[in-house]
């Protein structure tokens, strides 16, 4: 269980790529698909509440996207660059193998050389487990301040998912199952500048935590480069709903043993959002209403690790999540593993919630 009495989650920074794709392109672009294997058109969107997605020019990289969110956020909170501590890099997609995605985010962004950095990789969680990390820090007095980012570059997976359903002239219903999540994915970028807060601060808090491992079911999600430019990933997405969602709640019950964090007591849901059947399942699960779960799925699609902190950000920008207010961020990563971070928006007084 965490417990944090020290960490303010200061300034977002998020960037949206300028091309959007529909549902609709995609099922128009696998026609032969859809004609041979007498698909109706529609389903895709029926089937995952996602209307379209966002993709970043081609050539972009997942350090280039991250970079531009961080600006964002530093501008944003009046942060100069050379203040900046450390900077944790989070996302699923990375720009190579060898050095860490954060050195050319570093670069980009104009950190100094005194500034810690590395990458944290746990699929899409990793935007959250980043903010443990440096909350850790923060708490701990190693740190002050600093930075995480994650910039997903969705267009590679649906290029090559798409090009692969189209070719293989064998598949069936049954076959391109595992591959239908990958049409899910879209692209974007987030930044948050965390920094040590007095206790009488306001502002958002990051106050309270839990988490729960499930690695029994790390063979149901796996994403394999092959090749030059051809990324392709299998999903069971009906077993990994349900053993995900198995492990939400897991780590909810104790989250909510926590006082104060019991399903009454907080007022907005952020989620990692993958289609609308894993959110209704979540919550119907969980006991929860559904109401009170801000969502972005159906203009954004699955932004894997960027997809739960985006939508906070959005819902402060958009008057959804106010001061006064308590938050709960929920991850859930193909492994399986899931957190759930709890967040006060404390208000000028010093009270909390």
């Amino acid at each position: 269980m965490l417990r944090y009495t020290q960490v303010c989650l200061d300034t977002f920074g998020y960037k949206l790529p300028p091309r959007i794709l529909s549902s609709q392109e995609i099922e128009d672009r696998l026609g032969p698909l859809y004609q041979r294997l007498k698909l109706p058109a529609g389903r895709l969107e029926l089937m995952t509440g996602i209307r379209e997605r966002r993709l970043w020019p081609p050539g972009t990289r997942p350090s280039e996207a991250a970079t531009m969110a961080g600006k964002i956020a530093l501008d944003k909170g009046n942060w100069d660059p050379s203040s900046i501590e450390c900077l944790i890099f989070t996302s699923v997609s990375r720009d190579m193998m060898e050095p860490a995605t954060a050195s050319f985010v570093h670069l980009g962004l104009g950190l100094p050389a005194a500034c810690l950095i590395f990458d944290i990789s746990n699929a899409c969680l990793g935007f959250l487990d980043g903010m443990v990390m440096l909350a850790n820090m923060i708490e701990l007095g190693q740190v002050r301040n600093g930075l995480v980012v994650s910039g997903e570059t969705a267009e590679e997976l649906l290029e090559s998912t798409m090009n692969s359903l189209i070719q293989d002239t064998g598949l069936s219903r049954k076959a391109i199952k595992p591959a239908f999540a990958s049409l899910t994915i879209g692209s974007g970028a987030i930044a948050l500048v965390m920094k040590k807060a007095e206790s009488t601060d306001a502002g958002l808090r990051l106050v309270h935590g839990s988490w729960r491992a499930n690695t029994a079911h790390s063979d149901l999600c796996h994403g394999n480069q092959r090749g030059a430019r051809t990324t392709l990933m299998e999903t069971n997405s009906e077993e990994l709903m349900h053993r995900g969602v198995e492990t939400a709640c897991q780590t909810w019950e104790q989250f909510a043993s926590s006082p104060g964090w019991g399903r009454d007591d907080i007022d907005c849901f952020f989620c990692h959002q993958v289609g609308t059947a894993h959110a209704r399942l979540l919550f119907e699960r969980l006991g929860l209403d559904s109401r009170r779960n801000f969502e972005t799925l159906e203009t954004l699609g699955n932004v894997g690790s960027v997809s739960a902190p985006i939508t906070m950000a959005m819902a402060i920008e958009q008057g959804i999540y106010v001061p006064g207010e308590k938050a709960a961020l929920l991850g859930i990563g193909s492994g399986i593993n899931c957190m759930m971070l709890g967040v006060e928006w404390r208000v000028s007084d010093g009270t909390h919630c």
